[in-house]
């Protein structure tokens, strides 16, 4: 079924939803009826732009051979529940193009999404090793307004520190370590380099002159038990 069959046949059903709606006496029959003419409107509104899309190709056929380039998705935000793992992606006006567009793949320890033709241009991005596996029957996409959501399901109820296992050993490295047999005060000694050799001069200036009077009152502090 073409474009125009399609939206001649959602505004005549939108047609008989809203004589349906008039006629309903029971409260929760209109609201049921309502709630489904709002959707129709919806679909009706995406298949007009889709038509209108198909017509400015057609007039300009210059834009049919312009190349569709691929940019990465790099504006996301991720966040989590009990059970799913949930990636926030904001894309303009994702919810207008058709649903075969949006393309998402699910593995155990990872997911990519191709976003086609959005704005002229393919969208793609491809998260690896994910933190820990995730189900693949049960992740699944949502299309919001300028957002792509996908929910990632968990294989346990386990908290992730992050997304990925490339940034938990990223940010284990950072954690300052101390060694079985250091003595007391390696640990304490170690961050304060690793904070002098990355300060600025003021920094710097601050710590020696914090460490000076630290030695000098164990100096004091020696000769006070010699006597």
């Amino acid at each position: 079924m073409d474009l125009t069959s399609q939206i001649n046949q959602l505004e005549a059903d939108l047609q008989e939803l809203g004589s349906l709606a008039e006629k309903a006496e029971r409260t929760r029959v209109r609201e049921l009826l309502k709630q489904e003419q709002k959707k129709v409107e919806k679909e009706l509104s995406v298949k007009r732009q889709q038509k209108a899309d198909q017509a400015r190709r057609e007039a300009d056929p210059s834009t049919v051979s312009k190349p569709i380039y691929t940019v990465k998705i790099t504006n996301y935000a991720w966040d989590q529940s009990e059970k799913f793992v949930k990636i926030y992606l904001t894309l303009k006006d994702v919810h207008k193009i058709p649903l075969e567009n949006v393309e998402i793949s699910f593995t155990e320890g990872s997911f990519s999404v191709l976003v086609k033709d959005l704005g002229g241009k393919n969208h793609q991005m491809a998260v690896l090793n994910l933190l820990y596996p995730i189900d693949v029957k049960d992740s699944f996409k949502k299309i919001k307004s300028d957002m792509l959501l996908l929910m990632c399901k968990k294989q346990s109820t386990k908290k992730w520190e992050c997304l990925t296992k490339v940034e938990k050993k990223s940010k284990d490295k950072e954690k300052p370590t101390v060694e079985d047999n250091a003595e007391p005060g390696d640990g304490l000694m170690n961050m304060l380099k690793k904070i002098y050799s990355e300060g600025d001069d003021e920094m710097k200036r601050t710590i020696n002159k914090v460490w000076t009077e630290s030695q000098e009152k164990k100096v004091r502090g020696e000769e006070t038990m010699d006597f």
